[in-house]
């Protein structure tokens, strides 16, 4: 029985001498030398008592090292857990007692303080910096690379995502050897990716969309990545001309149409912009083919599933859509509540089901019932509609959802923090419109009676216990919050006061 994303994504590159990354200081990867590199890495975590279907967790910067580990884990049947950079101490201790890993990997600086923290004392924790050194590099490097990866079914899980509830408990999605295989056939087919390409990856490698959806399109077609630690307009700009590809979230579009640099022939070698993990406006999609001559390639995933739609690579790409389902992949618009479709052009629940449909939750059978339908339909929690000419139209999201800067923020979790700082009666966090960020996250707070609420040490106690991303950028002190005659907060009269507050109008 073969290793299904193994063999397809890295097996053929076991002689291949091209160039697979290159990073800012001209560090180069060749196909060859990676595919070595992650025998000896699995071998490593064979060492470590890693076996399949154990699970790995890492909190790293991005560096070759470590897609040398997720590849490495793929090989050995080991479940990839990757997590956030931004998480604190106390977030990331959340996932390490729900998944039960045996192996974590964090930056050096952390290593001490995870270690005082866990309380699981047959964890073993590891170290990589974003410069390849650390305890973990050490282990490999006296490996020797004659790993031979396990034998492995299509539906057994490669990677644990987790993705936050409404309920402020986390979600861990199990997506499998056959999720991640089947998305990157069709994105590398649909995208027409090939090894004449060069990819711009400026994408945190932590996210469905830097790692899956970048790096095994780019491991499947044999094409080379430029690769960057992160989004810097400067650095972006810099690496441009040696690109065909790019492909980035809202805010790196809008940032880089802020320099003047930025223009046609700067861009004259790229061949496809593509835009998601959150909405991209209209507007943006006109200046963007102004400047540029390109028109940015919006389409539509999600961490349970990877990609579902996209707009066409030949034809319109049509502003304020996400385009057409992928090929395998079927998707309806349902009537809210019921099993019934709604018509042509009328807004319901957007459903998909294909190949790429994830697992369901990682020991969450009920939330998994809830969402994953027996006929294998998957409730993705967005409103939406088809137009006469098919094109899907994302227009809100069932629960709270807010997604800022291509992240994924769930209200539930920020208000658990805040209900519970001295002071605080109850709140009420929602997402407004940003022109940088699509959505910005903003809190409204009531102050228990005889208590005054200090806005800065606020701030302050949610840089402890929230990663950035997810903190409020505006607080707001309210007498009380509105609420219907079923006492439910009407989070929407709240968007309406505050739907102006980062837009010029």
């Amino acid at each position: 029985m073969p290793n299904p994303l193994f063999d397809t994504l890295l097996a053929s590159h076991r002689v291949n001498e091209s160039n697979f990354l290159k990073d800012l200081d001209g560090n180069t990867r060749s196909y060859a030398i990676f595919f070595e590199n992650v025998l000896r890495t699995a071998n490593a975590l064979g060492n470590c008592g890693l076996k399949r279907g154990d699970r790995l967790a890492i909190q790293v910067e991005k560096s070759f090292q470590s897609l040398e580990i997720y590849m490495a884990c793929v090989a050995s049947g080991i479940i990839f857990l990757p997590l956030n950079t931004a998480y604190t101490i106390n977030e990331v201790s959340y996932f390490l007692e729900d998944a039960t890993p045996k192996v974590f990997i964090c930056d050096p600086a952390q290593k001490t303080e995870f270690i005082a923290k866990t309380t699981n004392s047959k964890l073993l924790i590891y170290s990589l910096a974003a410069n390849g050194t650390g305890s973990f590099s050490n282990l490999v490097v006296e490996q020797p690379a004659n790993f031979k990866p396990v034998d492995l079914d299509a539906h057994d899980v490669a990677a644990l995502l987790y993705t936050s509830g409404t309920t402020g408990r986390s979600k861990g999605a199990m997506l499998t050897h056959r999720n991640l295989l089947s998305n990157a056939e069709i994105l590398v087919e649909q995208w027409r990716i090939t090894a004449d390409d060069t990819l711009l990856h400026a994408l945190p490698i932590f996210h469905t969309h830097g790692l899956f959806v970048a790096v095994n399109t780019t491991l499947l077609a044999g094409s080379s990545i430029i690769f960057l630690p992160n989004f810097k307009p400067d650095t972006v700009i810099n690496n441009l001309p040696k690109t065909t590809i790019m492909m980035g979230v809202p805010t790196f579009y809008t940032r880089l149409l802020d320099d003047p640099r930025f223009n046609k022939n700067l861009v004259k070698n790229v061949r496809l912009f593509i835009s998601g993990s959150a909405p991209l406006l209209p507007e943006t999609h006109k200046i963007f083919e102004t400047r540029t001559g390109h028109y940015i390639l919006e389409r539509y995933g999600m961490t349970e599933t990877n990609m579902n739609t996209s707009n066409p690579f030949e034809g319109e790409r049509r502003a304020g859509t996400v385009g057409f389902p992928l090929p395998d992949i079927k998707l309806r618009i349902m009537k809210d509540g019921q099993e019934a479709e709604v018509q042509k052009g009328e807004v319901g629940m957007i459903e998909v089901n294909g190949p790429n449909v994830f697992k369901g939750y990682w020991k969450m059978p009920e939330k998994t019932a809830e969402e994953l339908r027996d006929n294998g339909f998957l409730i993705t929690g967005d409103l939406g509609y088809i137009d006469e000419d098919n094109y899907l139209h994302i227009v809100g999201r069932k629960k709270d959802l807010i997604i800022s800067g291509g992240y994924n923020i769930y209200p539930k979790e920020v208000e658990l923090v805040l209900d519970d700082l001295p002071g605080v009666l109850e709140s009420a966090v929602i997402g407004v419109p940003h022109p940088d960020f699509g959505e910005a996250v903003i809190a409204v707070l009531v102050a228990s009676p005889n208590s005054n609420i200090d806005i800065s040490n606020v701030h302050a106690k949610l840089e402890l216990n929230l990663a950035k991303y997810k903190q409020p950028k505006k607080l707001f002190l309210i007498k009380s919050l509105p609420r219907n005659t079923m006492g439910k907060v009407q989070k929407n009269l709240l968007r309406d006061t505050h739907k102006n507050l980062f837009m010029t109008v």
